[in-house]
């Protein structure tokens, strides 16, 4: 917006940019604001009412049902200010001849809020409005006074309301946080929309903007040169951090661009509107170029071996890999297997039904897709100088899978005829070979432990590769070497052994880890760190920008934002020894000894070995002890890769985790959608562009409700062959029927299944549908397919739950090679480490170091950076500022997240309730903190059992709470709990066992001292304390019976009980009282019925009520005396490992790991005051 002499392309930008200002659809309130402005009303209101803020709290309702929280979901949108009714391009354009010798460049039409019209002439040198009047054109002046240079400055002075209104916008704009004004780059999607459903609204430069059909495309000058932009970003020098920090920007920058451009490219290639470039070949082998972009449909090559009377419709797309149209190349090739494949996997293939070799061969294709993608990060990770990769994405969009490439310079005009210069194009049949190019692959295999080998080509020619045969080593125009067509940068899986897995290859992740676990063996004395050990439930916080949440694969969904762990400052003379050939167990001939060739296949089968007997154990072990905690399906995924797991083996994992409620409804919720997003795909790939609303909507409802067959023919119960159904549909579909219409529920689910079983080994139980009823699975669906619903109350046991008009969009899924920060998540896996021992101040100032760099690199719009901000974060912050109230608002957002991503029933849950717990109890708000940990304490016993050590911290926190409020009889019973616990699982010798001891003491002690102090007379009448301290915490007398009820005994066999059994606990109690006392037998010590339930609770309170009703200065000492600790920290699954001891004095400390964080905090700020 800065005076310049215009020309066509700059006034234009000039006009969007002014639409942009005074639209609000760029404004997005962040929800911090929005908790901040709240907080900042309810104090004024309470300001005015003369109350506190914390009894407005109690009114949040933090475990209230999901499915109703979807409405509070999403922020409101901020009210709209208008500035002008319009503005458009005039009917006058373009200028004429004789005007443009003058300077016209545009005419624009602009309709004021007084109701005035004008016509506005944009010339070179300023905007100014012209006398036309009607439908002729005068270009004069109609008054020099309405002259400016910029078109806000114009529209200032012909109306006194936009002036306002400008003013006003900018204000907002100036009000929000910095990081609301800044563009996501990339693209952002949501699985919920507004409801109701916005007002659409006339208008006419919305509408000018969409009648031109661009697809990302400039509409004026040159397209942008995508890969000579990328290539002269990786060209950068690098070599100090100030020289990386703007490589890193410049190459973050491109990509974004890149990935962006080729979304739009490839919904238009799904939508067909955009030609191909090879129009007389079968719809599903065309290939596009469009915006400087390739793009192909995900087909594998064997795909045309099916006869076509047994293809599904030949709609899936184009050839997966690179175009070489160039005679010498081969214009559609594959990295398919040849059909001259080994004799015993294809005789395993050719056994089966054929309508299995068409899933499986749709499943290798979307494999082949993710594995390039995974390979193509590879490479670039290994940033090899001379060797070069195209920036890449896949995009999932209407069951289709679009692959989108930058395109080598030269390529399609086919101007070099030996442009080949590595790998083959014909399976191996011709291998090419160049010297140069040859050692710029074996420098970048050594970096991703590839060995050099020999492989013979058709002619038993004998060729020395570094890399795979299929692989493509290509010379552009530009004289650059790329390297293309990386399915199989790591080895295949020797636990998936059939020309059907040929696309099952093990995760860099998994390599790596093999590669430093087999090099401690060699050396000992090197310390290396075991990978699996370092990972923690927020790994996938971790992982670099680059997919958006929703996005994932179909065969292994290999997250293409995620890279090899192994970096090239990590290979070192032990672990390069460790080299993998990755072409054994292909149907490629090896050259060498057969001892050659069974030593590498054996470490090949060494690696699935340690995969299934090493790192799976070890991760579900992790599961089990809570140092890897996922909360939904996209963390569950990211915390696998990042442990070299396959989704593959989702089902075995699945197998050992079946105790643990919780992990159980996580993986088989997980296996359920991404099988049925399969069937989803299939239903949308045949659903013309007015069905696709129905369609989603029926499928929703075969999913979670109960649709039965519209007629009795054809039984639901009997499972059809997938060449019926496509023969039934495509029937139904000429009689004008939907193919959609025939689909119910028992169909639906019995395909589930049977996909689940196919590709997962799960047999999905029988209660897998009705577990499937939550938002959470929902949510995960949605954002699987790309499927926006509008945020509404659903009650997903009803019959049909959707409706057409809840379906609101329907998104493209993105993967892409954007590249990651190396040295920004470097410095976050240290703070991570830093956190887990208990050093907060360095792994602050690791965690501010990393924001920092992603700041400058990525921008603050990044997942990376958000990960600095998390709302629980937030909350713990302003906690330690000790802004209580909008810490809990940050909490209940938090929970509210939790409770969506996860559902109620998962201890994370249950750890940020004890945090919700502890903010108020120092609020003073004793019956809420215990409402709260009371609800904790149920979900961690019911999740994970009683002997759990989060269900230790459960009954710690309970403990310190009841210290607070003077019951230490209760104290000494919760912490007797957390001790035996403690002893159970860590054993009596544990730094946190002897913690929870000396807790005890501490407990003991002052139960001592509050009895010393009755029996001199400080005590008042009982029940006229009991009375009024009833009256101050009405939240207590649930935790009081209960404890009356155990008071029999505090050993380790009164552990099993939640809050919910107590009632009946008491009742049965009671009964069993009124059977002693009849055969008058002496119960608990003492005289039958001597003292009655009420009595004991009300002994209970007095022994409370003295301690509070003591002096002002014995009460200041008690309340120095208590430690301070204020239960967990946030991540309450992961133990600090602090050495200190408490003691029975005034300055003891909580057990480590069960509240040492936020303690800290507290401590600081207390010094600090």
């Amino acid at each position: 917006m800065v005076a310049a002499t215009y020309d066509e392309r700059s006034i234009r930008s000039h006009l969007r940019r002014v639409r942009e200002l005074l639209s609000l659809s760029s404004l997005h309130v962040s929800l911090s604001t929005s908790l901040a402005l709240q907080q900042e009303s309810a104090q004024a209101k309470n300001a005015d009412a003369g109350k506190t803020a914390h009894q407005e709290l109690d009114g949040l309702n933090f475990m209230e049902d999901t499915t109703v929280a979807l409405t509070n979901l999403l922020a409101s949108a901020p009210a709209e200010i208008k500035c002008v009714d319009s503005i458009v391009f005039s009917s006058f354009n373009p200028p004429p001849s004789y005007r443009r010798l003058h300077g016209d460049l545009i005419y624009i039409d602009v309709v004021t809020l007084e109701g005035s019209k004008h016509c506005i002439t944009g010339s070179s040198k300023s905007f100014y409005v012209n006398a036309s009047n009607g439908s002729v054109l005068d270009s004069r002046p109609l008054k020099q006074s309405h002259e400016a240079s910029t078109l806000v400055g114009l529209l200032q002075k012909i109306s006194a309301k936009f002036k306002k209104g400008f003013r006003e916008i900018l204000d907002r704009k100036a009000s929000a946080h910095p990081f609301e004004n800044v563009q996501a780059l990339l693209p952002v999607t949501s699985w919920l929309g507004a409801h109701p459903v916005p007002e659409h609204r006339r208008d006419a430069a919305r509408a000018e903007d969409s009648v031109v059909l661009s697809y990302g495309t400039e509409l004026i000058g040159m397209q942008r040169d995508w890969n000579e932009e990328l290539q002269s970003c990786r060209e950068f020098p690098h070599a100090n951090p100030q020289e990386r920090i703007l490589r890193g920007r410049a190459l973050y920058k491109v990509t974004c661009d890149f990935v962006d451009a080729a979304v739009k490219g490839a919904v238009g290639v799904i939508n067909r509107c955009i030609p191909p470039i090879n129009p007389t070949d079968p719809e599903c082998f065309h290939m596009y170029v469009h915006n400087n972009i390739f793009f192909s449909f995900a087909v594998d090559s064997d795909y045309e071996q099916i006869s076509k009377d047994q293809k599904p419709d030949c709609q899936n797309g184009s050839s997966r890999s690179t175009p070489v149209p160039s005679p010498g190349l081969g214009a559609k090739a594959d990295s398919g297997v040849a059909p001259d494949s080994k004799t015993e996997e294809a005789n395993s293939v050719l056994e089966g039904p054929t309508e299995a070799q068409i899933a499986d061969s749709e499943q290798a294709t979307y494999a082949s897709a993710n594995n390039d993608l995974k390979g193509t990060k590879s490479y670039q990770e290994a940033d090899i100088s001379g060797l070069y990769n195209l920036a890449m994405a896949i995009i999932d969009y209407r069951g289709h899978r679009v692959v989108a490439q930058s395109i080598i310079p030269g390529i399609l005009q086919g101007d070099k005829s030996d442009s080949l210069l590595y790998g083959s194009v014909d399976n191996g049949k011709k291998i090419s070979w160049n010297e140069s190019f040859h050692a710029k692959v074996v420098e970048a295999a050594k970096r991703l432990h590839v060995k050099e080998h020999v492989v013979l080509d058709g002619s038993g020619n004998p060729v020395k590769l570094a890399a795979t045969v299929e692989c493509k080593g290509i010379v552009g125009s530009d004289d650059r070497h790329y390297i293309l067509d990386l399915m199989r940068v790591t080895p295949r899986d020797s636990n998936y052994i059939g020309l059907q897995h040929r696309f099952c290859v093990l995760r860099p992740e998994l390599v790596a880890s093999f590669v430093e676990a087999e090099s401690i063996k060699k050396s000992p004395t090197q310390k290396v760190p075991d990978v699996p050990t370092e990972l923690n439930g927020q790994e996938s916080d971790d992982i670099a920008s680059g997919s958006d949440a929703t996005a994932a694969s179909v065969e292994e969904h290999d997250k293409s934002d995620e890279t090899p762990v192994s970096t090239p400052a990590e290979s070192n003379d032990s672990t390069a020894e460790i080299l993998f050939n990755p072409n054994v167990f292909t149907e490629y001939k090896l050259a060498g000894s057969p001892e050659e060739i069974e030593a590498d296949e054996a470490l090949v089968k060494k690696v699935g070995s340690y995969l299934l007997d090493t790192v799976i154990p070890k991760f579900v072990q992790d599961l089990c002890s809570l140092d890897v905690s996922p909360m939904d399906g996209q963390t569950l995924t990211d915390v696998l890769h990042s442990n070299g797991i396959n989704v593959r083996y989702l089902g075995k994992v699945a197998g050992l985790i079946k105790h643990l409620p919780h992990l159980w409804d996580l993986f088989s919720a997980e296996i359920i959608v991404r099988s049925a997003k399969h069937v989803v795909k299939d239903i949308l790939r045949q659903s013309p562009d007015h069905n696709i609303a129905p369609a989603v909507a029926h499928f929703l409802n075969c999913f979670f409700g109960k649709v039965l067959a519209a007629s009795t023919k054809g039984s639901t119960g009997s499972p059809q062959s997938k060449t019926q159904k496509k023969s039934s549909q495509s029937a139904s579909s000429k009689k004008g029927q939907s193919a959609f219409s025939q689909l119910t529920s028992d169909g639906v689910w019995s395909d589930i299944k049977e996909f689940a079983k196919h590709k997962y080994q799960f047999e999905a139980p029988d209660d897998v549908r009705v577990g499937a009823k939550r938002v959470a699975v929902l949510r995960n669906l949605c954002q699987k397919v790309g499927i926006t619903i509008a945020a509404r109350k659903y009650d997903l046991h009803s019959t049909t739950p959707f409706q057409p008009s809840d379906i609101l969009n329907l998104q493209p899924v993105v993967k892409h090679s954007v590249p990651t920060c190396t040295d920004a998540r470097k410095l976050m896996e240290a703070g991570k480490i830093r956190m887990a021992e208990g050093t907060l101040n360095e792994a602050c100032a690791l965690f501010s170091e990393a924001f920092s760099l992603l700041q400058q690199i990525n921008g603050p719009m990044h997942k990376d950076a958000a990960n600095c901000c998390r709302y629980g974060n937030m909350a713990l912050f302003y906690h330690g500022l000790n802004q209580t109230e909008l810490a809990l608002r940050h909490m209940s957002r938090t929970l509210l997240l939790l409770s969506l991503a996860s559902g109620p029933d998962h201890p994370d849950v249950a750890a940020t309730l004890i945090n919700v717990a502890m903010m108020y109890q120092d609020a003073s708000n004793m019956s809420t903190a215990l409402r709260y940990l009371q609800e904790a304490l149920k979900k961690n016993e019911r999740l994970l059992g009683p002997g759990h050590i989060q269900t230790a911290v459960c009954y710690h926190a309970l403990a310190i709470a009841f210290s607070c409020m003077g019951a230490y009889k209760l104290s000494v019973q919760h912490e007797t709990k957390t001790h035996d616990i403690l002893v159970k699982q860590l054993g009596s010798d544990d730094s946190r066992t002897k913690d929870s001891e000396n807790w005890l003491n501490t407990f003991k002690g002052r139960e001592q001292q509050v009895i010393a102090q009755k029996q001199k007379g400080q005590g008042t009448v009982p029940s006229a304390n009991a009375v009024e301290f009833l009256k101050a915490h009405p939240g207590l007398f649930q935790a009081m019976k209960a404890a009356a009820i155990q008071s029999g005994g505090d050993g380790p066999a009164n552990v099993n009980r939640v809050r919910g059994g107590d009632e009946r606990a008491a009742k049965a109690a009671a009964e069993a009282r009124k059977t002693a006392v009849a055969r008058g037998v002496n119960l608990r010590n003492g005289p039958a019925a001597s003292v009655s339930d009420i009595n004991q609770i009300l002994n209970l309170i007095n022994s409370a009520a003295s301690a509070s009703a003591a002096s002002s200065g014995n009460a200041q000492a008690t309340e120095s005396e208590v430690p301070q600790s204020n239960g967990p920290a946030l991540n309450g699954a992961k133990e600090a490992k602090d050495t200190s001891r408490p003691s029975a004095k005034a300055d003891g400390q909580a057990p480590v790991g069960l509240g040492a964080s936020l303690e800290l905090k507290k401590q600081k700020s207390k010094q600090k005051a």
